[in-house]
């Protein structure tokens, strides 16, 4: 069976609830004060159970619990959740199972109860070293929460342990980063993602930039701190193997690999985009309309087919953002009897010749991938594969 119409391998859950938005935010999350969580918990249930009557899963082999904050869950709700969890999907025991946490909301008892629970791997959104800083963009930790909170996860017996830094972010400057950056080295971690602030609608921070109010570092300064993040994780011995990632060997989030694979996974959860079958879906973003649709049907505010085409851009763009790039066979074999340069090549010979990508022949196969240029250009890269036309 082509691999694109087996069940997914992968397993997304929203937990949408928040002590706070943060001043960037445009994800589905809301204050936690008042919200009806244990109902909620409730209805996830019950869109696992439906879930797996409409598309039966083989071997789950990575889930990923994004929010939000999950880590807002008390150590009994953490607990029920995970157990829901394992109990209506079929685990793999070697599984990767992340969570992400906010510094803020993680205690030992907590952190005790997800590696019982099954989780193994957080993902702890830091942010920044710097308490002015987190201040203005609103998050509830401060730099001493952050060496607590790993502290006391490698304590709870976590060792798999990521940090999210970001950059050009307001009143930020190359020094603020780069002492951000050492802090973040000095700690030894075998994971770290990489974001640039990106200015979203509905966010406070949008209001604040129509009003022509937040002071974000110039272009070229943004530019110069992607270029310090890249040389000083290198420097530390991390393999810069996605866009926005640095690991250690063997600490690649397998999870997130499966997106930009363009592999098929369930999405669970207010909010939560899923993949399978050649159709994607979104569930209902509210709390209480997602708690009230899951009483009856599966809560989606929509489906849609993608076509063969859309696919294969996706393919290409998701792709890569991968440093090791994609191959010739690996579109072969999600779209089988189409050839990627029959589909693609006039776009990648131009990317060529402008030295955005670089053509290997590795194994019998043929690799593109992103040049050093291709790198710094990614959103250029990627976006010369929407043009193509059905």
């Amino acid at each position: 069976m082509n691999r694109m119409q087996a069940a997914p391998k992968a397993l997304y859950i929203h937990i949408p609830f928040c002590t706070n938005k943060c001043h960037y935010c445009d994800f589905t999350s809301y204050v936690l004060k008042g919200q009806p969580v244990d109902q909620y918990l409730d209805a996830l249930e019950e869109e696992m159970k439906r879930t797996v009557t409409s598309l039966p899963p083989e071997r789950i082999e990575t889930v990923f619990v994004g929010g939000g904050t999950p880590t807002v869950l008390t150590p009994p709700q953490m607990e029920r959740f995970l157990k829901s969890v394992f109990h209506h999907f079929p685990i793999a025991d070697d599984a990767e199972v992340t969570m992400e946490a906010n510094p803020g909301t993680t205690d030992l008892d907590k952190l005790h109860a997800m590696r019982s629970g099954g989780v193994n791997r957080i993902s702890f959104g830091v942010q920044s070293f710097d308490n002015g800083l987190l201040e203005r963009i609103g998050r509830i930790h401060n730099v001493d929460d952050v060496y607590n909170s790993l502290s006391n996860a490698r304590k709870a017996g976590f060792d798999n342990l990521s940090i999210d830094l970001m950059f050009g972010l307001p009143g930020q400057t190359l020094e603020h980063l780069s002492d951000s950056v050492d802090r973040a080295m000095a700690l030894g971690l075998p994971h770290y993602s990489l974001y640039s602030l990106k200015v979203e609608e509905n966010t406070l921070f949008h209001k604040l930039y129509e009003r022509n109010e937040l002071p974000l570092p110039p272009e070229e300064e943004e530019f110069n701190m992607f270029l310090l993040l890249m040389k000083k994780l290198k420097e530390n011995g991390y393999r810069h193997y996605e866009i926005s990632n640095f690991a250690k060997p063997g600490y690649e989030s397998r999870h997130n690999s499966t997106y930009w694979r363009n592999e098929p996974y369930y999405g669970l959860g207010a909010g939560a985009h899923g993949y399978a079958k050649g159709t994607r879906h979104v569930n209902i973003k509210g709390v209480q309309p997602y708690i009230d649709a899951n009483r009856d049907r599966l809560p989606r505010l929509e489906a849609y087919d993608i076509s063969q085409t859309e696919a294969m851009e996706d393919f290409m763009m998701v792709g890569l953002r991968l440093l090791d790039g994609v191959r010739a066979s690996s579109f072969s074999e999600q779209f089988p009897g189409h050839r990627l340069e029959e589909h693609f090549g006039p776009i990648i010979e131009k990317l060529l010749g402008d030295k955005l990508l670089e053509r290997l022949e590795m194994d019998g196969d043929t690799v593109y991938r992103l040049t050093d240029q291709g790198v710094l250009l990614g959103n250029e890269v990627f976006g010369a594969f929407i043009t193509v036309e059905g």
